[in-house]
This record gives C-alpha cells, structure tokens and sequence, in this order.
C-alpha cells in the first residue's frame, strides 16, 4: 500500500486544536485527512456552549465531532444534534487522562469500571437512528492488563472505528507506547482500527506501517504540533518544513486569532503554547525558542520569531493571505 493510501487524522486537543487552528493548518499545510473535535462536553442540560457550537457549525465534511459523556442520554441527545447538523459520525472520548474529566467518570474515567462502560455503550446502542459511533480509547486505567478485555466489551456493538492509544490512563502521556497492549485491543475487534500515539516523525510512521499491515487509518497529535507538515512528508508531497513556511504559518495563525480572541494575552498565549511543541523540531534553535516562549507582549514575540525563522531584524508584518 502507498503512503497515499493511509488515512491521516489530527488528534483532537483541548485549548489547542480549534476551529480556527484548524482552518489555518488546513490552508497553510494540509495533508491531513480528517480533523477532530476538541471534546464536546454532553451535559445534563442538553445545550451545547455557544464556544462549542462554533466547533462544528458550520458543517465542514472533514470534521468529526468528538463527544465526552458520563450519561448514555447525555450522550445520545448530542449524537442526535451532531447528526441533524449533517455529521454521519460521531467519535465517544473513552480516552482523556485528565483528573478533572476522569473524576467525573468521563474520558479514560469509563475504564476504570468495565461492567459500567458496558452498560453505558448497551445503553448507547439500544437508541436508534444514531450517526456511526466510533470510540477513541486507552489500553487500560490503572495499567494495560486488561486491554484485551476492554476491546471484547467493545467487539459487542456495531462500531464503525475505534481509535486506540496504547497507554494506559495512569500513564498519562508519559514512557512509550505499550505495543501490546494494541495488539491485544485489536485483535478483539473486527470493526476498523486506527493507531493512535507517538509518531513524530515519518520513521516512526513506516516503522509502525511494517508492524501492522492491516492498520490504514493513524492520528498524530502533538507530532502535527511540533512538525505541522508531517502529514505532507508522510504522504510523499511537498513536506513544507523549512522556516519561512513555518513563519507563515505562524503569522496567518495571529492574524485569524486576531479575529476571534480579545486582547493579545489571549492570541500571545495561544502562539507561546504551540512552541513547547515546536521545539522538538527546531533542536537548533534552543536559545530563540527560549527566548520566544519568555516573551511578554506581541511586538517582542514577532520580532523574535521574525529574527528566528527569516533573520529578518524588523517587526513581524501581517500577511494578506488570510484564511477564508
């Protein structure tokens, strides 16, 4: 199979992958496949934020709504809303590690109960007239040991993909992937998998490639952060790594964020954020990059970007091309 043929997605990440980050790494990079919803809090309420709302009106046929839910119904009147605004699928979190989420029974918080996670997908699956449900998920909770266990639960209802990251949630995002822990999973289920996990650049995608034949489908997170062309080199096109292209990127981003947010603490906050990521990138670069994510107002952090990917001396101008 040629890399073209592989399905890449953009992880979902809250705070940071939004509708406008997306737009913009869409137009500037592009290579990706499918984007993913920060998650969509479904709540006793049945009424999403108005900043939700934004995440997925307009409908955008590249975008697959991700929902966060401790309640069956809650879950089911979201799905239901998702599908009236056009979306044909809708992705169940069982994966954020965060205590705030975890503590409420959501996320990676189902796992820690198996019998409840599968009264809550019974209770899910007892509903009719559902958008394709797909699960993103963790090995485990407190370890891996019963990631074989978590997918026959899983195997048990018609789920069109599950998504598997190989850690378990007490393991935040910390060590390595637990390998086996995804062969275990998948190996239960006979709907479509998708790996989920640590690729950060194109060796570790054709290493996992050679491992898993029959896995077409990977979402990278914080690997698209740190090098948002990695979806282009994946797929053999024009990879868009070097610094100008990166500056542009970066200076489009302000731009819009300009639009959206009030006050640039705001838009500088936003812009600092990315550069933990992009650090891993750009080694050589550890003094500017220090500099950048110390510095404390927009003129400051756009002559040092400015300096540190075009060695221009002057201040960061605003380019025309903004995103439509």
């Amino acid at each position: 199979m040629n890399n073209k043929d592989y399905k890449i997605s953009f992880a979902p990440m809250e705070g940071i992958t939004g509708q406008t980050f997306r737009r913009v790494h869409a137009k500037m990079y592009g290579g990706v496949d499918t984007y993913y919803t920060p998650f969509l809090a479904a709540n006793k309420n049945h009424a999403f934020k108005h900043r939700e709302t934004r995440e997925f009106i307009p409908y955008d046929p590249n975008l697959i709504p991700q929902v966060i839910a401790s309640n069956p119904k809650d879950f089911v009147w979201a799905a239901g809303v998702l599908k009236d605004a056009g979306y044909e699928q809708v992705n169940l979190n069982i994966g954020c590690p965060m205590p705030t989420v975890v503590t409420k029974k959501k996320g990676a918080g189902l796992l820690r109960d198996l019998e409840a996670l599968d009264r809550f997908l019974y209770e899910i699956f007892e509903e009719c007239n559902l958008p394709d449900i797909s699960i993103k998920t963790r090995t485990g909770f407190e370890n891996n040991d019963n990631a074989a266990a978590i997918g026959k639960i899983y195997s048990k209802y018609p789920l069109c993909e599950v998504i598997i990251h190989p850690r378990a949630r007490e393991e935040y995002y910390n060590g390595t992937p637990d390998i086996s822990a995804f062969i275990n999973m998948k190996n239960e289920l006979s709907c479509p998998v998708c790996y989920n996990g640590d690729i950060r650049n194109t060796q570790d995608f054709e290493r996992l490639r050679n491992d898993f034949k029959d896995v077409n489908h990977y979402m990278i997170g914080r690997g698209l952060l740190a090098n948002p062309g990695l979806a282009l080199a994946i797929k053999g096109a024009d990879e868009k790594q070097d610094k100008k292209a990166l500056y542009d990127y970066l200076t489009v981003l302000w731009d819009e964020y300009s639009k959206e947010l009030s006050g640039e603490k705001a838009i500088l906050f936003k812009m600092k954020e990315l550069w933990y990521y992009l650090e891993w990138q750009y080694p050589d670069m550890e003094k500017e990059i220090k500099a950048i994510k110390k510095s404390k107002s927009a003129p400051e952090y756009k002559a040092l970007i400015a300096k540190a990917l075009t060695g221009r001396q002057d201040r960061f101008a605003s380019m025309e091309n903004t995103v439509e």
